[in-house]
């Protein structure tokens, strides 16, 4: 492989490896590393690129081995920053910014919270908008697999939220029936 085809296959994905290897780390600079190393690795191993049938999933996979052997050497917590920050402007341009802001961040830390496979589904499907096929070949597990554990992690964080605003609304009579 040339480093023309090399620029018109590989270099393309970097925008999604990047997303992608944010969800594991803390540090936006440790997911540039992380998405470098991948890039590097796969220049060098340039000539057997040809016999992989999915670039993309191959390369989404050294992504995840890459942050996972990180964070199990520096025993780092995975956050997604850049995620959260996305998300954050969002919620500034509607009216209810600060309620949006908190259900957001809530809803990432439940995800961030979940199985590491349910994580990485629940990322792979919503927020990069992969088909099961694409996640099943990353994840290394079949579509079935990959649909219970989309819906799984979707039903869990679902129950976890309604618990809260549950308790929330709760909260607001009991403090409204003692103000009368």
């Amino acid at each position: 492989m040339q480093i023309n085809e090399f620029n018109e296959k590989v270099v393309p994905l970097m925008n999604r490896l990047l997303r992608y290897a944010g969800c594991f780390m803390k540090d936006r600079d440790d997911a540039r590393d992380v998405v470098q190393d991948v890039l590097m690795k796969l220049w060098e191993k340039r000539d057997h690129f040809k016999k992989i049938e999915n670039p993309e999933a191959f390369a989404m996979q050294m992504v995840r081995n890459r942050c996972l052997d990180k964070i199990k050497g520096a025993r780092l917590v995975p956050m997604n920053r850049e995620a959260e920050a996305r998300m954050n402007g969002w919620a500034a341009a509607d009216g209810h910014s600060s309620e949006i802001r908190d259900t957001v961040s809530l809803v990432h830390k439940m995800i961030n919270h979940l199985p590491e496979q349910q994580r990485m589904v629940i990322h792979l499907r919503d927020v990069e908008q992969m088909e099961f096929e694409e996640i099943a070949g990353i994840t290394g597990i079949n579509v079935n697999a990959v649909r219970v554990s989309l819906s799984r992690a979707r039903k869990q964080v679902r129950e976890e939220l309604l618990k809260i605003w549950e308790n929330e609304a709760r909260r607001g009579k009991n403090i409204g029936a003692e103000v009368l």
